[in-house]
């Protein structure tokens, strides 16, 4: 990457990065440039630093953990050492941007027949916005001190969180996340590579002390022990990554969750110094703070499209969003609600209708569900949703 901004110091003159003080100003520099792109936080560390995370990381691929998300198990040696994606890097900067929300994610819970879609995912992707700002400090950083550099925001092999903490940018919780002292639990996190051997910040500690809010407050159970995530468990993982029907044993515990789930990061006693993020982009769109589960359940894949467009909802498809509607309306009580579902038993989707089921199932008597049962039955063809049936009689 190359290229100069007008109005940039030139700090790569003659004998620059020769002194400890010329990398010490080059990195205030750095930082300061990084705010006025709207970056809330920096760090930088050496590429070395995580060899313990790496050591949990394979531990946790050994485990199965990750569940179907066989990229994270793919050439693993790329992941624990950045080194191993890219073997010039010589520093790594650590960039965060505040999402905090404005109210409590945890109150639409109570709202049984609404939506609940993790804070992150209420506005535009953050992955767009993000790399925008990653690219122009990159930039900027090649312009000002000659160098190569890399950009990476969550889409390659990159441990962003345990090298966040190296760069004293937060520490990992024992929900596994990043916890801050000052934004709480609110960080999307962007990382650029580089060259240059940049002076580093020391590594944040933890502060979690006796605390384990985030573990009890999980519904599904997912930690089978302080700082160790089953992600097959996480609802995070069920309603975003889960390709297939949800698993029958945690449908119930997933109640009014859509699409992912904020109740560990919202738990988080550090979040009374959380903020409210300051990008317009990344906060929550009206239509999507609490959407009603009826309108949801009607949407057809343009509409889908179209509600969610920019918004990282989107990359699940239609499909597998219906198949959380109707999770979270067999969850709801409302048998107001039955008709959408009973609607959907016609859908294409093998996985919308298997949902439909169950929803049913949840909301109707017995006696009701048999009236509809034996003509559905008879006009289907796939194994999966014929079960649902199975289980629902």
């Amino acid at each position: 990457m190359a290229g100069r901004r007008a109005g940039v110091a030139d700090l790569c003159g003659s004998g620059f990065l020769n002194s400890a003080s010329e990398l010490s100003e080059l990195k205030t520099a750095l930082a300061r440039e990084a705010r006025a792109l709207g970056f809330d936080c920096i760090g930088i560390t050496a590429p070395g630093a995580i060899e313990s995370a790496g050591k949990y990381f394979l531990e946790f691929i050994a485990s199965g953990g990750h569940g179907d998300m066989d990229w994270l198990a793919a050439q693993p040696e790329r992941r624990v050492d950045p080194r191993g994606l890219w073997q010039d890097v010589r520093s790594v900067i650590m960039l965060g941007v505040n999402y905090g929300p404005d109210q409590d994610p945890l109150t639409i819970l109570e709202e049984r027949t609404r939506a609940a879609i993790s804070v992150y995912a209420q506005g535009d992707d953050y992955h767009d916005i993000i790399k925008k700002r990653l690219k122009a400090l990159a930039r900027w950083l090649v312009a000002t001190a000659p160098s190569e550099v890399k950009v990476f925001v969550d889409t390659a092999a990159v441990m962003e969180k345990p090298l966040a903490q190296a760069a004293h940018l937060g520490w990992q919780g024992k929900h596994t996340n990043l916890v801050s002292r000052e934004f709480g639990s609110w960080l999307f996190l962007g990382a650029i590579y580089t060259t240059l051997e940049l002076p580093q910040d020391e590594a944040e500690i933890d502060h979690c002390g006796s605390c384990h809010a985030c573990l009890d407050i999980c519904p599904t159970a997912a930690f089978p022990a302080p700082y160790k995530l089953d992600a097959r468990r996480c609802i995070s993982y069920l309603t975003i990554e889960n390709k297939g029907p949800i698993p029958r044993e945690f449908r119930k515990a997933i109640g009014n969750r859509i699409y992912g789930c904020d109740d560990c990061l919202a738990a988080c006693p550090w979040n009374k110094f959380a903020q409210e993020g300051r990008e317009a982009k990344l906060a929550a769109r009206d239509e999507l703070r609490a959407p009603r589960l009826a309108e949801l359940a009607r949407l057809d894949d343009a509409a889908f499209r179209a509600l969610f467009t920019k918004s990282p909802v989107k990359r699940i498809g239609r499909d597998r969003f219906l198949r959380n509607v109707l999770i979270a309306i067999g969850n709801s009580g409302d048998a107001a609600l039955a008709e959408d579902a009973r609607r959907l038993l016609d859908d294409a989707s093998p996985l919308v209708r298997g949902a439909a089921v169950w929803a049913l199932r949840q909301l109707l008597s017995r006696e009701e569900i048999a009236t509809i049962e034996t003509d559905a039955i008879a006009n289907e063809n796939d194994a999966s949703v014929r079960e649902e049936w199975q289980a629902a009689s």
